[in-house]
């Protein structure tokens, strides 16, 4: 609780690295997927070309999951819980307007929910820690001022926009990578390891990690192939083989997961090298997850600099 309290006061300061937020919405959205009562949906809307940010993706997921948890709060009897992220330039006008919010392109990343909704005299109350409108003992009141802490120390500000009856919506705006590295955030540049074009087997549902990884690759000089499913990255694995330098897979996927695709690659070539993807936060998983004898595993979200290091690593194994 103390910790929480000076994320409030003083806002959060970890390492910043240049990340992009589809990993964290995707992780988001399986986790509530899950654990969400059947009467709340839960939506998400990412621009196909959205900016990255500079950020510390352990607290970006906090930040948001403590936002879909208040959605949820507020719709005890159902309703939809929409995840959107969009490229947005801040102008001076809005800037004025805003406390801390400083012109230039961010990433607008908002929580809408359509739920009971706050009242007006509340709206200014509700990022004060220790405020709550829960029942006694059924929170701590420390989540949006939590939030708070966590949109500050990256740079951002949020706005809140409520109705009674009609739901609410908290819009959080993060400068882009662009404008971070020219302010006064400490950035950590990503490492580049250059490719020679290299062939690269993509394998993954959601087809905003697809995309970002592959982009990813090919600016630094992989070839990628992607495939949607296990079974479709088996057949491109059997076409390509003499090709295919290393697969990266995740591990989390509908009708063939991880673990049944990397046992029928093993099948067709022993000698496959093998990145496991996961959003497993907990390490003894991931160990468990590496034992289906992969070269390496990445965490979700990961950074740019992260992909490209442990793709280079693994491409260096015998």
């Amino acid at each position: 609780m103390v910790k929480q309290i000076l994320l409030f006061a003083k806002g959060v300061e970890g390492q910043r690295v240049e990340l992009h937020l589809q990993h964290v919405i995707v992780e988001i959205e399986k986790m509530l997927s899950r654990t969400l009562p059947k009467a709340i949906a839960i939506r998400t809307n990412v621009a196909r070309d959205l900016w990255p940010i500079c950020g510390d993706a352990t607290q970006l997921y906090q930040m948001l999951m403590n936002l879909c948890v208040n959605a949820r709060d507020a719709m005890l009897q159902g309703g939809t819980c929409t995840i959107t992220a969009t490229n947005h330039a801040v102008s001076e006008e809005e800037a004025r307007l805003c406390p801390h919010a400083k012109p230039g392109p961010h990433v607008q990343l908002s929580v809408t929910d359509t739920g009971t909704g706050i009242a007006p005299e509340m709206l200014d109350k509700i990022f004060d820690p220790f405020f709550t409108t829960k029942e006694y003992g059924k929170g701590t009141g420390l989540g949006l001022s939590t939030v708070l802490g966590i949109v500050k120390g990256h740079g951002g500000f949020i706005t809140v926009s409520s109705k009674p009856g009609s739901g609410t919506q908290f819009a959080i705006y993060l400068p882009s990578a662009a404008a971070a590295s020219s302010s006064s955030l400490e950035t950590r540049p990503a490492k580049r390891l250059p490719g020679h074009q290299e062939l690269i087997l993509v394998v993954d549902d959601e087809a905003s990690i697809r995309q970002v990884t592959q982009r990813n690759l090919e600016a630094c000089g992989y070839q990628v192939l992607t495939a949607k499913n296990g079974a479709e990255a088996i057949r491109l694995y059997s076409e390509h083989r003499e090709k295919i330098q290393a697969v990266l897979t995740d591990m989390m996927m509908p009708v063939m997961d991880g673990q049944a695709t990397i046992r029928a690659l093993r099948q067709l070539d022993p000698r496959v090298r093998i990145i496991g993807v996961s959003g497993l936060t907990s390490t003894s998983q991931a160990a468990e997850m590496t034992g289906t004898a992969v070269q390496a595993f990445l965490l979700k979200p990961y950074t740019s600099e992260k992909l490209l290091t442990t793709v280079h690593d693994v491409l260096q194994t015998k």
